[in-house]
């Protein structure tokens, strides 16, 4: 039997012999264990390290974890400690909590019922934009930003809108010319874009009025 040889805190002691079969031995699940807590929380550390775009090294660095254990504890093969998951949780900048949420079970959402958006009067509006906000929830790494925005009979064409994140706009009502960078593209009742908010965008010119248009944003939490 393989031993371990342990020195005795007294000087005149003599060395102990332990099994190493007597040692204790961190809790393991089996790979590939889906049901279980340990497989669970890893899956959620993996996600959750993914949507804020960090990668294991990156993770790794942020909470002083070495990348073998994060690579270990991402794929349900050991159970971290209660310190382990802290250094993680603030390398990702959530909650512990957040480890042991089940998907299935997260009842956080938001409902808005037809005509009850709220007006929201934002920083640097442009005269006869009108915003209504339909929805925001509180938890998440992404922040979600859906407007319905009315133009006023009134309202000019606006197109240096710049700002971080990503941004879907989708026409309901009327047509204009729409700016994105360099590019100018009609837009009609239906269609869509989806792009980098972070370059110049906007309604370069108003064709058909009335103009309403569905907005949401995405960003990272801070």
């Amino acid at each position: 039997m393989s031993r371990l040889r342990k020195a005795s805190p007294l000087p005149s002691g003599r060395v102990i012999q332990i099994p190493v079969s007597a040692l204790p031995t961190p809790r393991q699940s089996k790979a590939g264990e889906p049901e279980s807590t340990v497989s669970r929380v890893g899956a959620q550390i993996r996600a959750l390290r993914t949507a804020a775009s960090l990668s294991g090294l990156g993770l790794a660095q942020a909470s002083g974890v070495s990348r073998s254990m994060l690579s270990r504890i991402e794929r349900g093969l050991v159970s971290p400690s209660v310190d382990t998951l802290e250094r993680i949780a603030r390398g990702l900048g959530v909650p512990v909590a957040r480890f042991f949420a089940d998907q299935a079970e997260r009842m956080d959402f938001s409902l808005v019922r037809r005509g009850q958006g709220m007006p929201v009067d934002r920083l640097g509006a442009v005269a006869g934009y009108h915003y209504e906000l339909l929805g925001h929830l509180l938890s998440g790494q992404m922040f979600v930003e859906p407007y319905l925005v009315r133009l006023e009979p009134e309202a000019p064409p606006y197109a240096n809108f710049q700002h971080p994140g990503l941004k879907f706009i989708h026409l309901l009502s009327g047509q204009v010319q729409y700016r994105y960078g360099p590019r100018v593209m009609e837009l009609s009742a239906g269609d869509s874009m989806l792009f980098d908010a972070s370059a110049l965008h906007g309604v370069e010119a108003v064709v058909v009025r009335p103009v309403s248009y569905l907005s949401i944003v995405f960003t990272l939490r801070a």
